[in-house]
């Protein structure tokens, strides 16, 4: 029964607390005993309170008895990225340099996931200031795929991702500046979406319209139902764009034709010569089953490795940014790489900078120009397979900088552009994923190519941790 629970979506375990066949006192067991069975292997979990995850599910199970739950994840167990302030707890992000007091309020994703009545008892593993691709550092240390206990999930969202694909919790939060979401839910099997910049509001930080606010599920309509909840107005956000009411599980309807008609390019590398040709030859039953639905779905050359300079100083400057008020102390005790790259970053000019910000606009125009004529992108989300655990990057000479090894995910960040990673099945029993983007304010589109390609690529198949 305990293992059952733990492979419901959120939408099986709202239909069973509906009718009255499961409490989320339940689920909430279930999960805190999976978590204990896994956590100490994955690493996945920086902060875990049982007490107030117990309160919550309490309080929802008697909501649910009386028949006025709070919204759609009422009683659902989620877990939140150590990147996102949640009233009560310390916000870390993986580093030293933050302080241990609990934050005053909550970032608004988790607003609104407190609003839905979604139950919180943990925060999840990030690399120092999500700064890198994968997920360790110095404050939590090394986080682990479970497909192969030796391999990275990913990063920075990596904790969200290890929890999902480990059947901890079928929701979890992240945040996507360079791939955040989309990296570990390609190396970890699940999905993950980027919205369009505006379009979940959030709390502005350095990286400016680089980083969203997110999340991860197990399946499409999961992350669908998500992104209902996320994308309600939160005032303190002035840049995000008003509210639209869209309900994202509508556009899973009519899964057969749900595609057709769409014009659909394929890249296998952007530009970029970096691809496994194993990971890109791994994506053609994703593509023929989209062709199969009825899209026209073309190979396309198009490049976009101009773009790294760009990225690089806005990168650089942003995390410089973060840390311009530490002492010597507080430096010294970054993770190193970390350490070398806001060193590196010291002496940007702003003319470099306004000149990086004119390559993003550059980019970005080139995108809206090319969706006038291709309705959604593909190519694979990372062009390799999860290597080593607690390493920055697999080659150091091939891939210098994590933004080398994942050269697909981050151009997408300067165009703010939604894109999202679907499985779509293993190279060598590692999962991999495929990368489909649109243009802005395009999700709907995104979920129904997503769902078309979860339904031709599911396996069924469940890490053996």
């Amino acid at each position: 029964m305990s293992d059952d629970l733990n492979w419901l979506s959120a939408r099986g375990m709202v239909r069973r607390f509906a009718d009255g066949r499961l409490s989320p006192v339940d689920v909430l067991d279930a999960t805190l005993a999976r978590l204990h069975a896994v956590n100490p292997v994955l690493n996945a979990v920086c902060l875990l309170d049982e007490p107030q995850g117990r309160r919550m599910a309490a309080e929802s199970a008697e909501r649910w008895r009386s028949r006025t739950p709070l919204g759609p994840l009422d009683g659902v167990p989620i877990a939140i990225k150590d990147t996102a302030h949640v009233a009560g707890w310390p916000t870390r992000i993986g580093s030293h340099a933050t302080p241990i007091t609990p934050s005053s309020e909550d970032t608004p994703g988790v607003a609104r996931l407190r609003e839905a009545g979604a139950v919180f008892f943990c925060k999840t593993t990030t690399p120092e200031f999500g700064w890198k691709g994968i997920t360790h550092g110095p404050l939590t240390g090394i986080t682990r795929n479970p497909w192969d206990t030796s391999r990275t999930p990913g990063g920075s969202s990596g904790g969200s991702a290890s929890l999902v694909a480990a059947g901890v919790v079928p929701l979890a939060t992240g945040g996507d500046g360079g791939g955040s979401i989309r990296i570990p839910a390609a190396f970890s099997g699940v999905f993950g979406l980027k919205p369009s910049y505006g379009v979940v509001p959030n709390f502005p930080g350095p990286m400016g319209t680089l980083a969203v606010y997110g999340g991860l599920s197990r399946d499409v309509a999961d992350s669908a139902l998500l992104l209902n909840v996320l994308t309600r107005p939160d005032a303190r956000d002035s840049f995000a764009i008003p509210y639209r009411g869209l309900d994202y599980l509508d556009y899973l309807d009519g899964l057969d034709g749900g595609v057709a008609g769409l014009r659909i390019a394929w890249s296998p590398d952007l530009g970029f010569p970096k691809a496994d040709p194993a990971v890109v030859a791994a994506m053609q039953p994703a593509l023929d089953a989209l062709a199969k639905a009825g899209a026209d779905v073309q190979r396309v050359a198009l490049d976009l490795s101009g773009a790294r300079p760009a990225l690089e100083v806005i990168w650089g400057a942003s995390h410089a940014a973060l840390v311009r008020d530490f002492d010597g102390a507080q430096l010294a005790a970054l993770d190193p790489g970390l350490l070398r790259l806001v060193i590196s970053a010291q002496n940007i000019s702003a003319i470099e900078l306004q000149a990086a910000y004119a390559g993003m606009r550059a980019l970005s125009q080139t995108m809206h120009a090319f969706h006038r004529d291709y309705d959604l992108l593909l190519t694979p989300t990372v062009p390799i397979t999860a290597f080593a655990a607690g390493v920055d990057t697999p080659d150091s000479t091939r891939f210098p900088q994590w933004y080398d090894w994942t050269p697909l995910t981050w151009p997408f960040n300067l165009t703010r552009q939604p894109a999202a990673s679907v499985p779509c099945g293993f190279v060598e029993g590692l999962p991999i994923g495929l990368q489909i983007v649109g243009p802005m304010f395009a999700e709907p589109n995104i979920f129904r190519a997503s769902r078309c390609v979860e339904r031709a690529c599911a396996t069924g198949a469940r890490p053996g941790l």
